[in-house]
């Protein structure tokens, strides 16, 4: 027990903090000296081994000797974790018990400063590689594609309504069940041969990969992905005007200007006249890239119908008004 009356040579701040600590470990049942005890043993922790660096560093094993492969794979791994923090503040936002639009807007603020920070870095890729070496490495990668990216799938799901994101035959039942509504995701049709139009290796793979667990997420983000929310504090009157701009930087930012950016990239890697080369994981980028053609849109009530028809234009995701 810590008493009031400590040592002249003990801090009276310290004396404060143990007491504090004591009555921590004493609500829980525990006994704070066994803890103070294990502080003592322990060693001091460095970056190093907070940020585990050599585990980090050992993550990057190019498959062939071309030097700016380590380019290429490093690229996308950095995106990847910008997706996992893109995804976090997605599930506090649908998380979050009692939803305020300052809250909301916090967080749309940090997901479109990932989402300008990927955008801006897509140079790494366009400008950062030597297009001879690509063409060469690229084909050890075959039939991997960054279409296999399940984490940018899983910020499409939690962010809009599924049925945003499926191209359903005419006649398709509004509320038709997602499990029935999966077959027609818009990102499907870029993963289908053009002659055949069979599913190719890669799609095959994606989803048995990953097709229960999108379908999964999809149902649990119904009522819950990010334009729910939004429809909820709108119904309430408490959206504000800085949340909606917020949605609508992040609508474009994903569906119009991260997607030109690909196709920047595979138009400099993959154009070639007279018949473009294919991308490893035989997709057809030509017609899947170009956001005009994906036509994908998170937030359809936050655009004006001329907006909409200037989607995926060619003035970098600036829809004119």
């Amino acid at each position: 027990m810590i008493h009031d009356t400590a040592p002249d040579t003990f801090r009276p701040d310290l004396a404060d903090k143990l007491r504090q600590l004591e009555q921590k470990y004493a609500a829980m049942g525990q006994d704070m000296a066994s803890y103070l005890e294990g502080l003592l043993q322990a060693d001091y922790l460095t970056y190093w081994d907070y940020i585990h660096l050599e585990t980090l560093l050992s993550l990057q094993n190019p498959r062939t000797a071309y030097p700016d492969e380590l380019i290429f794979i490093t690229y996308h791994q950095t995106v990847e974790l910008y997706f996992k923090l893109i995804l976090h503040e997605i599930h506090q936002i649908a998380g979050h018990e009692a939803l305020t639009a300052v809250f909301f807007t916090e967080r749309m603020q940090r997901i479109n400063r990932y989402f300008d920070i990927l955008q801006h870095s897509f140079g790494v890729m366009v400008e950062g590689m030597d297009r001879d070496q690509f063409l060469k490495f690229r084909m050890a990668l075959l039939p991997s594609s960054g279409f296999q990216s399940v984490q940018f799938r899983q910020i499409e799901i939690t962010s809009t309504d599924f049925r945003n994101l499926v191209v359903a035959p005419e006649g398709t039942a509004d509320d038709a069940p997602i499990e029935a509504l999966y077959e027609y995701l818009y990102w499907k049709q870029g993963a289908t041969e053009l002659a055949t139009q069979q599913k190719t290796l890669t799609l095959r793979q994606f989803e048995k990969q990953y097709g229960p667990q999108l379908v999964k997420l999809a149902v649990e983000f119904k009522e819950r992905n990010l334009w729910r929310c939004f429809r909820r504090l709108q119904a309430t009157g408490t959206a504000s005007n800085d949340l909606i701009q917020e949605l609508r930087a992040f609508d474009r930012r994903v569906n119009v200007q991260w997607k030109l950016s690909h196709l920047r990239s595979a138009v400099k890697y993959l154009h070639k006249e007279p018949e473009d080369i294919k991308a490893t994981g035989g997709t057809n980028w030509q017609t899947y890239l170009p956001p005009m053609q994906q036509n994908r849109i998170f937030f359809p009530g936050l655009w004006s119908d001329a907006e909409k028809q200037n989607w995926g234009n060619a003035r970098f995701g600036k829809p004119e008004a």
